[in-house]
């Protein structure tokens, strides 16, 4: 019977190997991360993609770390049964995703900022279309896969050097818009990739005739508006697996609580009867 009672537990291994193994799965994810932006960055000589907010290999790298040092304390205080590091890991948990709730509330709350901190970014975007390759290839997919040219229009494309209507731009794309601007039809045997050339000499009527003469930043908006329900499921389902975490390591924490005031029950019952 003395030895029932030593051998029983409070700690579920259920709950523990759980957490360590949720842990483990995002621990590999955050070093493909790393790996992907490393290799990313080692590629890129340039700056790359330098006019955003940050570059991608950046975030992807500072992105992996965190994760590598979260999941760390997840998984070491789960397989060790440390309340320290469980406590660090839970925390941590916490904070990030109270974050993303305050993001996506003051994103909502403040769209009319938001809305010009994005119109910004894309109009330096523009302007630094020719000095990267990424950055260029980036802008000419959402141009085509949302049908749009430029910020607010086709005739953003004036502030960038190579497009600038100016009459004293020497350039051979004077007045032009890129190629993924152009209205291509499916029926089309040989794409004319000069399509864009001089759009921003015509009117709205005129250059609608060859090329989509909308801004970006409004069917953007619009795809939204559109598709709440889809970016409300991905928020979901990046929400499910911190709550998950969270809940995990708190039941985790109250259980090796328990098995600790037991033991110095154990401990001190055991000394008076020696006593």
């Amino acid at each position: 019977l003395a030895r029932s009672e030593e051998d029983f537990t409070f700690v579920s291994p259920v709950v523990k190997y759980l957490l360590f193994f949720f842990n483990t799965l995002f621990w590999i994810i955050s070093l493909v991360l790393m790996s992907i932006g490393v290799y990313a960055r080692i590629t890129k000589h340039e700056t790359a993609m330098a006019c955003l907010t940050m570059d991608p290999s950046v975030l992807l790298m500072a992105v992996g770390i965190l994760m590598f040092l979260i999941t760390f304390c997840g998984c070491v205080g789960s397989l060790r049964e440390n309340i320290c590091l469980l406590q660090t890991f839970c925390i941590c948990l916490t904070v990030i995703f109270l974050l993303q709730l305050t993001s996506g509330v003051l994103g909502f709350v403040f769209s009319d900022k938001v809305r010009h901190k994005v119109t910004k970014m894309i109009n330096n975007a523009i302007e630094h279309y020719r000095d990267d390759l990424d950055l260029q290839n980036l802008i000419d997919f959402g141009q085509k896969e949302f049908a749009c040219c430029g910020g607010i229009s086709y005739l953003d494309w004036s502030q960038n050097v190579y497009f600038n209507c100016s009459t004293e731009n020497p350039s051979r794309e004077r007045c032009s818009v890129p190629f993924s601007c152009c209205l291509i039809s499916k029926d089309e045997n040989v794409i004319n990739t000069m399509c864009g050339h001089g759009m921003q000499e015509l009117d709205y009527v005129q250059a609608g005739i060859f090329i989509n003469t909308n801004g970006c930043i409004d069917k953007l908006v619009n795809w939204i508006h559109s598709n709440l329900f889809v970016l409300g499921g991905l928020a979901l389902g990046l929400a499910i697996p911190q709550l998950v975490g969270i809940m995990l390591s708190q039941v985790l924490i109250n259980q090796i609580q328990d098995q600790i005031k037991l033991q110095d029950y154990n401990l001190q019952h055991h000394t008076d009867l020696w006593s």
